[in-house]
């Protein structure tokens, strides 16, 4: 009997805690998940819209932002990511459509691909069309917020150039 409650007060001190660890680890990942979609919507619906302010409602406030894409330098601010979107927001002939397709939430970091169909009525007098997978990491905020602090976007099939 002795041995059954020292193996049942060892379960308690030592057992149980890390059960309840890894249940509240699980319960904040879900949490996260929730709040990681809804930066990564804010950000493609901005791109769809090309709306500058939402799209800045997304960075890092740490201004880290690694941006990656073809045939541009890489780039390493929320200042130069901004800028880039707010000269191709200027340009009203392009429409683009967007999708996520896998996150990968964490504790304090995520990944994201998402997919992306960017079109132009015309380019060089015939439709374009550029068919994207975009990459994002994001990062957790002190406030529990979550910002994209990476962007890597490669193309898959382009038409019409």
């Amino acid at each position: 009997m002795n041995i059954i409650k020292s193996t049942l007060t060892l379960f308690v001190i030592f057992i149980l805690p890390g059960c309840q660890s890894k249940l509240e680890q699980s319960k904040e990942i879900e949490t996260n998940l929730i709040q990681i979609n809804k930066t990564l919507e804010t950000l493609l619906d901005a791109i769809e819209r090309k709306d500058i302010n939402a799209l800045k409602s997304a960075m890092s406030p740490s201004e880290k932002m690694e941006f990656i894409v073809p045939s541009t330098p890489v780039t390493y601010s929320v200042e130069s990511f901004v800028n880039f979107h707010d000269e191709w927001f200027k340009d009203t002939t392009w429409t683009i459509e967007t999708n996520i397709l896998n996150v990968k939430p964490g504790l304090t970091i995520a990944t994201a691909t998402t997919e992306a169909i960017y079109r132009e009525a015309e380019r060089n007098g015939r439709p374009y069309m550029n068919h994207m997978i975009v990459s994002y990491v994001l990062e957790k905020n002190q406030d529990n917020t979550w910002s994209i602090i990476k962007d890597h976007a490669s193309s898959l099939k382009r038409t019409g150039e």
